[in-house]
């Protein structure tokens, strides 16, 4: 599944959904979006290096590390694989993809989202075997 079709699926099966894109965690770069709505470009500019920020700062690395080393595990595996935040209106969901973890998927939806619904349907799309 290309990256616009993944963003097209988030929007269309994610109850809510204001907005859909992808991070590339390698470049630090937004490959693509979605939206019912504009945005100012400076939101746009930063969207990406934000994500990246919340999954691979160096604090967020240094947990994951401890976490790692507490459990036994030896792999280079990201430890982090999705993040559910909430702001005064809306909900954010980041998610890796299960067949390309370097890609973050990102869905924003309204605050009156029923969360749960939500963060089913975000993590299936990012589950799914066929990105």
């Amino acid at each position: 599944m290309s990256v616009d079709t993944a963003m097209k699926s988030a929007m269309a099966s994610v109850p809510g959904a204001l907005a859909a894109g992808i991070v590339d965690m390698g470049s630090g770069m937004l490959v693509g979006i979605k939206t019912v709505d504009s945005h100012p470009q400076a939101v746009l500019d930063v969207l990406a290096s934000a994500t990246k920020e919340i999954f691979e700062g160096q604090m967020v690395t240094q947990i994951e590390n401890l976490f790692k080393k507490a459990r036994g595990v030896e792999s280079n595996e990201r430890y982090f694989k999705e993040i559910l935040v909430s702001s005064t209106n809306l909900w954010h969901y980041f998610g890796r993809l299960k067949k390309q973890p370097n890609a973050v998927l990102g869905i924003v939806a309204g605050g009156d989202t029923n969360v749960g619904l939500f963060l089913m349907k975000a993590r299936a799309i990012c589950e799914s075997e066929t990105l």
